[in-house]
């Protein structure tokens, strides 16, 4: 295993840590090269959640995807797109060093949680809109791969999470432009392939977002798979001792993750 960390050339505040597949000593394994998931810890778009960053990196890294974690930089607040440019520069960048990094460049997947599930939809949605691609500036191939989306704030109707959707817009409650975010109105025939998981009793993100957002996938046959577990709180993580909310049951939704992507991934090939 090899760590590097790395920072934005244009978010100097956001910082990476990347668990990379390196060099081996046989020349096949040395040649070969790996998927790789880029995780965006939730947090409100107020801060940064640790328990959702290393503790989900480490299955991944394992099954055998490199692994890359951003956290991602809030100094100037989250409107503005400012989160999405920074998610945005971090597969640009795991692109372009792809080959240095032992990196299918055309096997990325982003992983959010909460309303950063909200950002890495964002990126899914939004690659090559036009009113994002101005504001970053480039027109770099953006699109994910695939999503793997974790109780995700996703509406911007009676379900949101008005407080997330709120700094990400900029926008008091019920404004147009407040309404403007809500991402399961963007969906289309080339949103990525989605995996969503949420609990029927979160009380702070309500389920009706991941199920909004499946219904309209399903309506544009993109490929997902949704999974609604019936008790737990919001934000459980991996839902291990580690990070304070250990549940068996709920566990289950990495192994199953790990295994649509791979799936997903062994198909377009």
């Amino acid at each position: 295993m090899k760590q590097i960390e790395f920072t934005l050339e244009r978010s100097p505040g956001c910082h990476i840590s990347a668990w990379l597949h390196d060099e081996n000593g046989s020349h096949e394994l040395a040649q070969r090269k790996y998927p790789a998931i880029i995780i965006c810890p939730g947090g409100a778009y107020q801060s940064v959640s640790n328990r959702e960053a290393e503790p989900v990196a480490t299955p991944f890294f394992a099954a055998g995807y490199n692994a890359f974690i951003l956290r991602y930089d809030l100094s100037e607040g989250a409107s503005g797109f400012r989160p999405l440019c920074q998610l945005a520069d971090t597969i640009r960048t795991v692109r372009e060093h792809a080959e240095e990094w032992f990196t299918k460049p055309d096997r990325i997947a982003v992983c959010g949680f909460s309303a950063v599930g909200h950002l890495a939809a964002s990126l899914g949605v939004w690659y090559d809109d036009p009113v994002f691609t101005e504001v970053y500036g480039r027109a770099d191939n953006l699109r994910p791969d695939a999503m793997i989306l974790g109780y995700p704030v996703i509406t911007a109707d009676e379900f949101a999470h008005a407080q997330s959707i709120e700094n990400v817009s900029g926008s008091p409650f019920g404004t147009e432009e407040y309404r403007q975010f809500g991402l399961n109105q963007y969906v289309n025939d080339q949103t990525p392939p989605t995996f969503l998981w949420h609990t029927a009793s979160d009380q702070a993100v309500p389920v009706e977002n991941s199920l909004k957002m499946a219904e309209a996938l399903s309506r544009h046959h993109v490929p997902y798979e949704l999974h609604i577990l019936p008790e737990g709180p919001h934000g459980m993580s991996v839902c291990t001792h580690e990070v304070g909310t250990p549940s068996a049951y709920n566990a289950r939704w990495v192994e199953w993750a790990i295994h649509w992507l791979n799936t997903v991934f062994e198909a377009a090939l």
